[in-house]
């Protein structure tokens, strides 16, 4: 991609979001007057996910995890941000603001200036001391022990988070820290969201958006002084009493508000970039949340599905509603002025990839090359043909957990109404409609306890590339669907903060109507197939609660027994 440096084009103001993802980093230059995506140049992280063995170790990881290695989001920093600047040959002295997003709940141990404890010799061997990435469930007994202790204490925070509190969050990990390698809780001055600790390596100080601390940290707004209040000392004490001053400790209780400036980029951060030193950066965003605006989204009544993944469903409301499996309600946490909620589905690219990769046999990869297809686009096209129902299959989309309503990491994949004569296209379709089934157990969620969906928005590979998937959410849900028009949706709402912060804007709608579009064309539910997934959906509500609200349930069973033979 190449922009011409002519006199109007030297002329052009630029902003750069870097979108920090679960497999990769990527680095987009926008026009801040346009939106126009100018260049866009991705690093693909050296260790990925981290879930066998640590890097250069043999030591086998429990079950469940998932970690990262911080020294990839510096390479994303160092690789991307260069690239696109030469890709556009765009001087540093057009670029007037920085914004960065990342995956969530993500969050790791550091020394005080900042340094993560894995980099540490002493600690590297120590799987406790490397990043917990969002997917990490291994802290799910955690999960369940807050619970347990939250709900005999009454404590607030369970309210926001729908009546229970995820293992994918911020204190279920810390608490596995603690529970399993207080050596390691001793040794960390600090335990931060990587979205956070983006932010305070390239500013050089440690600033923490409120948004990420009530989504995932239990910091309720507002308390009884209008302020932010994480639970209380004696809660957190008989968690562990290790956790007894755990905020003051190791968090600190000061929060600075989405959309805002962090700081100025460090002389270090500006010589790894090749951008100027003192250019506006903004505070660290959820990766979904900064998609929302990018999919022009600024007002109540819009839910809009971040499809990539997981799925992550962000709306807006003018008043706090209690809804079960939410993921959170915080106030001015998805846009200032509303209330923001967050729901979601734990795999559902991950859920295709996985059957691509280990359900699919070899002859319909051969048949895939010889058409000089994908192996995606080769069941899509087989599926589609297929009539709802056709297939006499129903599966359950958990094959990564629960991640809303029910909130439940050990919550476990499954498929019904298999034969002889089942092919593998009719599972890739029962599959898709499955994860549209969870999302249309979402929006009832919300729908049901008051919350106005009147509009569905979309974003993400998925929407982008797999119109058949997005036909069968309209028409599962009775909805229209519009979707983003950028391929980028939250490195572009990254660039729409780093806006904000250099002042282009005075408030993220003003940015939306110049930076945000979505395209002309918007799928349409056909109601023809609407008797055949009332019922399909009928019976999946049916295996939706025989397997997910049973407390004996045999996925659980199969679980811990799974966890004991590895343990």
């Amino acid at each position: 991609m190449k922009f011409s440096r002519t006199r109007s084009a030297k002329a052009r103001r630029y902003v750069i979001g870097v979108d920090f993802g679960t497999l990769s980093g990527r680095a987009l230059l926008v026009d801040v007057h346009t939106g126009k995506e100018i260049a866009s140049a991705v690093y693909e992280y050296a260790d990925g996910v981290i879930e066998k063995t640590l890097p250069g170790d043999k030591l086998r990881l429990l079950p469940d995890t998932a970690l990262q290695n911080p020294a990839d989001y510096l390479k994303v920093l160092a690789v991307a941000i260069p690239k696109v600047l030469r890709m556009a040959e765009v001087g540093p002295e057009q670029v007037i603001g920085l914004g960065t997003d990342f995956t969530c709940c993500t969050m790791l141990p550091t020394k005080a200036d900042g340094t993560p404890l894995c980099f540490d010799k002493k600690w590297r061997a120590n799987p406790h001391t490397w990043v917990k990435l969002w997917k990490h469930h291994a802290a799910q007994p955690e999960a369940n022990f807050i619970n347990e202790i939250g709900h005999q204490g009454n404590e607030p925070f369970l309210a926001a988070y729908g009546g229970k509190y995820s293992s994918e969050w911020f204190f279920s990990k810390l608490l596995e820290t603690v529970n399993h390698a207080p050596e390691v809780y001793d040794a960390a001055d600090r335990f931060i969201e990587a979205g956070d600790w983006i932010v305070w390596q390239l500013c050089g100080e440690e600033k923490r958006c409120s948004s990420a601390a009530g989504f995932k940290a239990m910091c309720v707004y507002p308390d009884d002084r209008g302020g932010w209040t994480y639970p209380s000392r004696d809660f957190f004490q008989t968690l562990h009493p290790k956790l007894e001053n755990v905020v003051a400790e190791k968090l600190g209780d000061r929060l600075y508000p989405l959309g805002s400036q962090a700081g100025g980029l460090t002389a270090a951060m500006a010589k790894l970039t090749g951008l100027r030193e003192g250019i506006p950066v903004a505070m660290g965003n959820i990766d979904a949340h900064v998609a929302v605006p990018a999919c022009t989204v600024t007002t109540p009544g819009k839910l809009v599905m971040i499809m990539g993944t997981s799925t992550c469903h962000l709306l807006m409301g003018e008043t706090r509603r209690d809804v079960e499996g939410m993921c959170g309600v915080v106030k001015d946490g998805v846009v200032p002025g509303a209330w923001g909620y967050e729901a979601g589905q734990a795999g559902v690219g991950d859920l295709f990839a996985w059957y691509v990769n280990q359900g699919v046999p070899a002859h319909i990869h051969a048949q895939a090359k010889k058409k000089r297809v994908t192996v995606y686009q080769l069941l899509e096209r087989q599926a589609a043909a297929l009539k709802p129902g056709a297939s006499g299959l129903l599966a359950l989309d958990w094959w990564n957990g629960n991640r809303s309503v029910l909130v439940d990491a050990d919550l476990t994949g499954l498929i019904i109404g298999a034969t002889l004569a089942t092919q593998p296209h009719e599972i890739y379709r029962a599959l898709i409609e499955a994860t549209a089934f969870g999302t249309r157990k979402i929006i009832e969620a919300f729908t049901n306890k008051g919350v106005a969906i009147d509009e569905l928005y979309a974003c993400g590979g998925l929407a982008q590339k797999n119109p058949l998937l997005m036909q069968i959410y309209s028409n599962v849900t009775g909805r229209p669907i519009k979707v983003a028009e950028s391929e980028q949706t939250c490195a572009l709402g990254a660039a729409m903060q780093a806006a904000l912060a250099a002042g282009a804007y005075p408030e993220i709608h003003a940015a939306a109507l110049k930076m945000a579009r979505v395209r002309k064309k918007s799928y349409q539910p056909d109601f023809r197939t609407k008797p055949i997934y009332d019922q399909l959906y009928r019976e999946y509500t049916r295996l939706h609660d025989l397997f997910g609200r049973d407390p004996n349930s045999t996925m659980k069973v199969l679980k811990r027994l799974k966890v004991e033979t590895l343990g």
